[in-house]
């Protein structure tokens, strides 16, 4: 039986030319980039090269990068190292939880926070950013890509609303980082976050854009790690890791491989709903990152679709890993306007570089069979139907 991982926004694999990179620096390289003898120097050189090639993914200059444990610390460290008690932030009802339950922190200690919402595709309206600026307010904090459903918010608009109204600017883009091209001055943020595991990088390693001349106040204390922005000896490994990451990313643009996902994803997507009476995806019509699909099928439980899929070889997930398990529907579906049942009978497939066309053509044989068997299980359905 095939295995086929279409889960990639929940994490991708390590290329192979990613780990080749990482492995000198588990054993012949091991220095403390801190240490000035030649072993600490070397891990420092290496810091340096992945640095450049982080800020050149993004457009920012490497002194602007200040690598963190991943996307949750770097959107942690973004929120409060700018706001405190008295700032007002605006964020929108449909952040990953990293800036949603640090938003919630903020309240608990005194700050405002504003949850703007978004329409029927999960866009968010820049007129709504607009009018809920206040005096007070210190951030904006707007996701560049949605984790669920991939769609791209309006940047450039948010951007220049935060710039007219001398206001930070934060945008997680964990899930945008190698799928779209990124440039910090186009959009006008003061803050970025990314991820090396969501670019096929390894995991527990991520990285901040913080343009210069933003006052940060960091939440780690010790040494003057990265500038005193984020104290602790450096996951160097890890750093040369998302370093080689962001270099495959950058050629990905040129050389066809974000073209190559996305149409496999477009594939997949009109195979299965023409394949599948009642299913739908949630936000067409909005743009989004080539590598990803939600879509909704009447009168099932998506989570029952899932181990049904899995327990075929085919790896996919009803929304954010970092929710799985959880009682409640998607907060982000339900913030489009869909019902519980809706949410609940979503599923995520979202495409990686390692993913093939056979890949995808098993799943599009997979996917109709399996939904019709589960909706022959499902007395609402059959009762409908009947």
């Amino acid at each position: 039986m095939p295995r086929v991982y279409l889960d990639n926004n929940a994490t991708t694999p390590v290329l192979p030319e990613v780990f080749e990179a990482m492995k000198p620096y588990y054993g012949e390289h091991f220095g403390n980039a801190s240490s000035i003898h030649q072993r600490g120097q070397a891990s420092r050189s290496a810091v340096e090269r992945a640095r450049e090639s982080v800020a050149k993914l993004l457009g920012a200059r490497p002194t602007e990068i200040v690598f963190t444990s991943g996307g949750t610390e770097a959107d942690n460290l973004a929120l409060f190292g700018l706001a405190s008690e008295g700032d007002h932030v605006i964020t929108s009802s449909i952040e990953h939880h990293a800036v949603l339950n640090a938003c919630k922190h903020l309240e608990s200690i005194g700050c405002q926070v504003t949850y703007v919402p978004v329409d029927r595709r999960g866009l968010v309206d820049p007129n709504d950013v607009r009018r809920a600026l206040r005096p007070n307010t210190k951030l904006i904090s707007i996701m560049l890509a949605n984790n669920e459903t991939g769609v791209i918010q309006p940047l450039e608009e948010i951007g220049s609303i935060a710039a007219e109204a001398s206001v930070h600017f934060h945008t997680d883009a964990v899930q945008a980082a190698g799928k779209v091209p990124i440039e910090v001055n186009k959009i006008s943020c003061t803050l970025l976050s990314i991820s090396a595991h969501k670019i096929h990088g390894p995991q527990g390693v991520g990285a901040l854009y913080v343009r210069k001349g933003t006052l940060l106040q960091p939440m780690i204390y010790g040494g003057s790690h990265e500038r005193s922005r984020r104290a602790g000896t450096e996951n160097v490994p890890g750093i040369v890791g998302l370093g080689k990451a962001a270099e495959l990313a950058l050629e990905g643009f040129t050389r066809g491989h974000v073209d190559r996902i996305r149409e496999m994803r477009d594939r997949l997507e009109t195979a299965i709903l023409r394949s599948v009476d009642e299913s739908a995806v949630n936000s067409d019509g909005a743009p989004r990152v080539p590598n990803t699909t939600n879509i909704s099928f009447s009168h099932i439980e998506g989570e029952a679709l899932v181990i049904a899929l899995d327990l075929k070889g085919l790896a996919v997930s009803t929304g954010a890993a970092c929710s799985s398990g959880a009682i409640e529907p998607s907060h982000v579906l339900t913030a489009m306007g869909l019902s519980s049942g809706q949410a609940r009978a979503s599923i995520r497939f979202s495409l990686g570089k390692q993913t093939s066309s056979e890949e995808i053509g098993y799943a599009i044989a997979l996917v109709p069979d399996t939904v019709a068997r589960l909706r022959e299980l499902s007395p609402v359905y059959n009762k409908v139907s009947s």
